[in-house]
């Protein structure tokens, strides 16, 4: 599921006096801009403008994803406090305004937080862009909007300053931040013509994050480009973040020696890849709540969301037209899943045991804190070493990556040349794009990986993988 950081001001120069207000809709994962909102409102209170605001913020959000979960920042107290039943509400200006928020997203959806001002600079500017436009009589206009910039301070590009790392393990946005920070220190030392011969390398940060299961609270941050995978694991220590970024501008592929042997410089006599299109199920009742669900829980079936993200992600995959072959781990929720995709295509269901999901063992159905509270040492064991089984006897990560790989050998084999849907779970997704790209076991917990989503890999005759999509959910979107 996407979450997005909604920040909203709102100001008025007189108060009441003329008035605006500024949104702001952010990737909670990626710390990217995905809208911006202002409008001049004519003349009205400091609270109607930030309440304006506020609405605006939350019906981009709705318009971007209605089913994502939403963060609201605002450094008004008043709003923060009414909206989130603290405080009553007793104005007969905020009251209507207060009761269409409310209503834009479901309540679960929705979580505000006060913010200091100097933290809010972006809505604020937005907002006083908005003013000074209502001063000159005219409206906004985003495509002369500087917010972004002069939030983001002198000497930036205007990239928004991302969150320090919160959360087990880690927080994937801090460390895809430092990790680009770092990459761009070591360029900038380093010889000019070795530092240009890196185009046509593509990086894949594999970013700190939660979740190896339906556990997962963090995304992976993926900056594809040309050539080879490259993979940083990254965990947002400085020293050697910048040594893998001095590696990575020191060794380009500048002869054939160090080319590689697949993707843009393939061979000709490799032949057509056998191509595995990773489905992720749809969502399950314990999939919102982020609770642990293996193969050893109670196998659920898809929720009425799932039923639906089933069919779109089907509608989607009849469109393209190219999947071949649908196989499907046994659990009820995969098996409905690949049902709903073989009834457009016209295919047939093979159900493949190597594609079940890990055994959480005695942490099925719990979430990560519930974990936490009950099994702290087995956690914190199963976080540090992939040979750590969950408590009760479930199955290790490296137990999982043995079967999945002993799966992906068999299944290479048998489609060679093919497309091949595998409608399967999280982590044996994540284990397959791990294993193509040569990751660590930690990686696993640092890529997001929602339900219904998409991702690719290619296997050449060679032994070569080629990643060729990892978590797309855009066929979800309305």
């Amino acid at each position: 599921m996407r979450e997005f950081i909604v920040e909203a001001d709102g100001g008025s120069r007189g108060n009441p006096g003329p008035a605006g207000y500024g949104s702001v809709v952010i990737d909670a994962a990626t710390g990217e801009t995905l809208a911006e909102r202002a409008e001049f409102i004519g003349v009205a209170t400091n609270n109607v403008a930030e309440y304006r605001g506020l609405l605006a913020g939350l019906r981009a959000a709705r318009e971007l994803d209605p089913a994502a979960t939403v963060r609201v920042r605002m450094d008004s107290k008043l709003v923060v406090e009414q909206m989130s039943g603290r405080w009553k509400i007793k104005h007969p200006d905020m009251k209507p305004l207060a009761a269409e928020a409310a209503r834009i997203l479901p309540a679960g959806q929705v979580s505000y937080e006060w913010i200091p001002r100097e933290r809010n600079k972006h809505a604020d500017r937005l907002a006083n862009e908005a003013m000074d436009a209502g001063k000159r009589g005219e409206q906004w206009d985003a495509a002369a909007s500087r917010a972004a910039l002069d939030a983001a301070g002198p000497g930036s590009a205007g990239s928004r300053a991302l969150p320090e790392p919160s959360g087990p393990p880690g927080d994937a946005t801090a460390g895809a931040a430092k990790a680009r920070e770092a990459l761009a220190r070591a360029r900038a030392t380093e010889d000019t013509t070795a530092t240009e011969a890196t185009t046509g390398t593509a990086v894949t940060e594999a970013t700190t994050g939660a979740g190896a299961t339906e556990a997962t609270t963090a995304a992976a941050v993926t900056e594809a480009t040309t050539g080879t995978a490259v993979t940083e694991a990254t965990t947002g220590a400085g020293d050697a973040d910048a040594r893998a970024a001095r590696t990575l501008a020191a060794t380009p592929p500048t002869s054939p020696e160090t080319r590689p042997s697949v993707g843009w410089a393939s061979a000709p006599d490799l032949g057509a890849p056998a191509t595995f299109v990773l489905l992720r199920h749809g969502e399950t009742p314990l999939t919102p709540q982020k609770r642990f669900s293996g193969r050893g829980g109670s196998d659920p079936s898809l929720s009425a969301v799932g039923r639906e993200q089933a069919e779109r992600v089907a509608a989607a995959l009849a469109r393209r037209g190219t999947v071949q072959h649908i196989l499907a781990s046994p659990l009820a929720r995969t098996r409905e899943t690949a049902g709903a995709v073989a009834a457009r295509l016209g295919l047939e269901v093979v159900v493949e045991e190597g594609l079940i999901e890990t055994d959480f063992g005695a942490w099925e159905g719990l979430t990560f804190g519930e974990v936490r509270e009950r099994h702290p040492e087995d956690l914190n064991r199963w976080l540090a070493d992939p040979e750590a089984e969950p408590t009760g006897g479930g199955e290790s990560f490296a137990a999982t990556a043995a079967r999945i790989s002993a799966t992906r050998d068999k299944l290479t084999a048998a489609y060679a040349g093919r497309t091949v849907l595998l409608v399967t779970h999280v982590t044996p997704i994540k284990t397959l794009v791990r294993l193509a790209l040569g990751a660590p076991p930690e990686s696993l917990f640092r890529m997001e990986l929602s339900a219904a989503s998409l991702s690719a890999v290619a296997y050449y005759a060679d032994g070569n993988a080629s990643v060729r999509l990892f978590n797309d959910t855009s066929h979800l979107r309305p």
